[in-house]
């Protein structure tokens, strides 16, 4: 037994060692299978909430396709905006759209915060209501997009007094047929209305009466204006904002891409909101669409250091009359209400009281102006002045303006191009890098991705068809009797000096300040005076 007991020794022994090394194994072999785990686990967490999130990329990429790419070789993929949330964050409502808009309702393509379908049908209770009124001669492919990028900023209603091209039956059916649009010919009934109205007897428009060209577009657009307060505040607008159809706005500062946001945001004791202007600055002469070509701008005056303005004005200018070709002193919005009044086109003014104004800080007002080649003859085409240094002086307000008519009547082709080159394209590689680092030059992409996703979702290509569907035979008769009307008015259209003799010193006389041009930015002879100060 002793014997037996011996040689059992070691197998006892041996037995409980390996049952001390079992559970040491086990631990190891149960904290590297955890280290594997854990670094699966966290990669697959990261790519579900990528993928929740709507990925890595531009949620403007699937609407402007990843091949897209803008002047400076900068590509759209890069340029995040506000507003621009993926459709999963948006209401269930702004997913009710037609089949033609099945592009916006993407899970990575832009969400608009008051689009449902190419109607744009928004909520009437949304406050502020916003209305837009321009004067244009412009045809559908500069006007839809226009009129579209601005509903999707939360304009509700167009005043648009169109007269030429956009009058014609085939462009006035289908902008009649948009909802929040009202269209208002310059029929006679129009003119004989506009030649009683109490501006031609007072003295903030008086010195640009009976003048040609761009003075009596200029008092045309404030006769427009006019109404429009009228017809603003019958339709229960709460701001009213007058723009040329070669511009937007750009929200910049708003908490979304949203005009209707910016202005919920003004203090209820502000009367007027002054967009401050930025310019194109094109890059090619061959741009047929400036809304989706351009993404260059120059900036304005006031949201510039002024050692910069002054600094590189010299490179900013490049040999033209001024900072900007056409004119630097903004646009505004005003609060509708009693005795408002237009001020000329870039500004509102009140009857009763100095209005209440603030500067936008960040905002502005993108101003596409010559950015297309043929936009020199187009205007050289309206006027009927002779190509003189003296003559232009009677029919544009702005340098540049006139230099260009002059060239447009008198050159080749040639020498057109040539000219254009020279004082509106920006090819020189060296000072444009030079002035986008001094901050001069800025790149602005998001109404380029906005109107391209507009394009691409059929929205444009909807309002046409729909237009020419639904329009009834009654209706068409009636816009081409409209259109007929205007089209047989002539083109002095204003009243006559003689038709207005009854004397601005016969009645009492209200709004003695003057109304405020288009007027140039700072040139240098103002440095002395801001360093002055």
């Amino acid at each position: 037994m002793k014997s037996m007991h011996h040689h059992r020794a070691p197998l006892i022994s041996a037995s409980s060692s390996s049952s001390s090394s079992s559970p040491s194994h086990s631990f190891i072999s149960r904290l590297l299978l955890l280290l594997t785990l854990l670094p699966v686990s966290l990669a697959c967490l990261a790519f579900i909430l990528q993928w929740r999130g709507g990925g890595l990329a531009d949620p403007a990429s699937a609407s402007v396709g990843s091949s897209t790419s803008v002047p400076g070789g900068s590509d759209l993929n890069h340029e995040v905006f506000p507003g621009m949330e993926t459709v999963s964050s948006v209401s269930p409502k702004a997913h009710q759209s037609s089949s033609d808009c099945s592009n916006l309702a993407q899970s990575s393509s832009p969400s608009f915060p008051y689009y449902g379908d190419w109607k744009f049908g928004v909520d009437t209770s949304l406050k502020p209501k916003i209305c837009i009124t321009t004067s244009t001669s412009a045809g559908l492919d500069q006007i839809l997009p226009w009129m579209f990028y601005h509903k999707v900023l939360g304009v509700s209603t167009f005043f648009l007094f169109v007269e030429g091209k956009a009058a014609t039956p085939s462009i006035s059916k289908v902008l009649e047929s948009i909802p929040g649009v009202k269209v208002i010919y310059r029929t006679k009934e129009l003119e004989e209305k506009q030649a009683k109205s109490r501006i031609w007897n007072e003295t903030w428009l008086s010195s640009f009466f009976y003048k040609p060209c761009n003075y009596e577009l200029f008092v045309k657009q404030s006769l427009n204006m006019e109404m429009a307060i009228v017809m603003a505040r019958d339709s229960g607008m709460d701001w009213i904002l007058h723009l040329d159809t070669d511009e937007l706005i750009y929200p910049a500062g708003a908490r979304e891409y949203s005009l209707r946001r910016l202005l919920l945001d003004v203090p209820p004791n502000v009367d007027m909101v002054i967009f401050p202007n930025y310019e194109s600055s094109v890059e090619r002469d061959d741009v047929k669409d400036p809304f989706t070509e351009v993404s260059m701008f120059k900036k304005n005056y006031d949201h510039l250091p002024k050692d910069t303005y002054f600094g590189m004005y010299k490179e900013a200018t490049r040999n033209n009359p001024n900072y900007f070709l056409t004119y630097g002193n903004g646009k505004s919005v005003a609060r509708i209400q009693d005795h408002l009044r237009p001020n000329g086109a870039h500004r509102w003014h009140n009857y009763m009281k100095t209005p209440n104004e603030i500067k936008l800080e960040e905002a502005a007002v993108l101003h596409y102006t010559y950015a297309k080649f043929s936009d020199l003859t187009s205007r050289r085409d309206r006027c009927g002045c002779k190509p003189t240094k003296e003559d232009v002086k009677r029919c544009f307000m702005l340098d540049f303006d006139r230099s260009a008519f002059i060239i447009a009547s008198t050159a080749t082709e040639e020498e057109m191009l040539s000219w254009y080159r020279e004082h509106v394209v920006w090819g020189d590689k060296e000072v444009k890098m030079k002035l986008l680092r001094k901050g001069i030059l800025t790149r602005i992409y998001s109404p380029m991705v906005v109107i391209q996703a507009l394009k691409e979702s059929g929205v444009f290509s909807s309002v046409v068809s729909s237009a020419s569907t639904n329009l009834s035979k009654k209706k068409f008769l009636a816009s081409m009797h409209k259109s007929n009307s205007s089209r047989s008015t002539a083109s002095g259209s204003l009243p006559s000096k003689e038709k207005e003799s009854q004397g601005i010193s016969a009645r009492h006389l209200l709004g003695t300040e003057s109304a405020i041009p288009p007027l140039s930015p700072p040139g240098m002879e103002h440095a002395r005076l801001v360093t002055d100060d």
